[in-house]
């Protein structure tokens, strides 16, 4: 392992072991007070943000997680090259005459 494939390594384990630390501390917070944090969401008005927000940021917060984590684990999603399509021209349609208007007096 060379040299920057081992600083890569050690800064993706240092990025998981805080988004690690960030989600914890993030599930640690809401369920520590539940009852304040539902009193807080179920305000209404400007408070309405909150929920949203705070997906928002478990959301962020676990995926980059779980995303390191995988990483670091050497899970890696297999990338296939799409086939390339054969260039169909499509047949030019036939144009069939204008309909006229006739006028029989």
């Amino acid at each position: 392992m060379s040299r920057a494939q081992s600083h890569k390594r050690t800064k993706l384990i240092a990025q998981t072991l805080i988004y690690a630390a960030i989600t914890a501390v993030l599930y640690a917070a809401a369920f520590y007070k539940p009852d304040a944090v539902a009193e807080y969401f179920a305000r209404g008005g400007y408070y309405a943000v909150f929920p949203i927000a705070t997906v928002f940021v478990f959301s962020f917060a676990h995926g980059a997680f779980a995303s390191n984590l995988w990483s670091v684990l050497g899970v890696h999603a297999e990338i296939k090259q799409a086939a390339e399509r054969p260039e169909v021209t499509a047949p030019r349609p036939a144009q069939r005459p204008r309909p006229r208007l006739r006028m029989s007096l």
